[in-house]
């Protein structure tokens, strides 16, 4: 199903999907998508631009090389999309310690992040996104972002440029013709962000989620949209039919 133009309906219409894709993609996460002793939840909204998803890891690890009994296998080859960036562990040499809170549940490794228009409807909003987003790699936990929505004069070339700016400083331009943005960054020894540019009316790909080191498993965009979508009502549908 071809994304839709989500500019064209209130943020409150978006939030009724965002809430359903959410349920959607961690109820994939669920079935089998991911290895033996990974889980995904759903957190609550409490205030601001905080995860929407959580993929927890318990101990003892998975055993290397194991495919746990989902059913597809962890990939460990370099996913391919359009860009690629790297940035080489040095420059976080003066980053400061920092104290982290474990879940009782076990430790987090990876987030899911589904952009909603009040991450960038102000300055303030968009930078604590940016900061948030940022302290999740830099701290080893794999992120995936998900922004159907088009850049804006506080995030000129998308919300990629604006994250990877915490991380490093170097040029990116999306394509004019391509101005949504899927980013899957790996947050291990070398940073890396995977970005794959959409538009309105693109099929949206399957993005990697990173677990632990090479291991990721393709996240469904498609097909959790599209179950999300079937079950929005006629109404909203009709307000975003092309």
């Amino acid at each position: 199903m071809p994304v839709h133009d989500w500019t064209r309906v209130t943020s409150g219409i978006f939030h009724h999907f965002h809430h359903g894709w959410t349920a959607a993609l961690s109820n994939a996460f669920n079935s089998g998508l991911l290895p033996r002793g990974y889980y995904a939840l759903s957190e609550q909204i409490a205030g601001g631009p905080i995860p929407d998803v959580l993929t927890f890891q318990q101990w003892p690890q998975t055993p290397k090389g194991s495919n746990g009994n989902g059913n597809l296998a962890v990939l460990t080859a370099p996913p391919r999309t359009r860009f690629v960036q790297t940035a080489e562990p040095e420059q976080y040499a003066t980053k400061a310690n920092r104290i982290t809170i474990r879940h009782p549940l076990g430790q987090v490794v990876a987030v899911v992040e589904i952009v909603s228009p009040g991450n960038k409807e102000s300055r303030h909003a968009l930078r604590a996104f940016v900061e948030k987003s940022a302290g999740f790699i830099n701290q080893g936990i794999h992120l995936l972002v998900i922004d159907l929505f088009p850049p804006t004069p506080r995030d000129p070339q998308g919300i990629h440029k604006a994250i990877w700016e915490e991380i490093r400083d170097e040029p990116f331009e999306l394509p004019a013709d391509k101005p949504l943005t899927l980013v899957s960054y790996s947050a291990g020894f070398t940073k890396t962000a995977y970005i794959e540019p959409v538009a309105v009316g693109d099929m949206l790909p399957d993005m990697p989620l990173f677990l632990e080191g090479d291991k990721q498993v393709p996240t469904p965009l498609e097909t959790t949209y599209m179950t999300t979508w079937s079950m929005c009502p006629e109404p909203m549908k009709e307000l975003l039919a092309p």
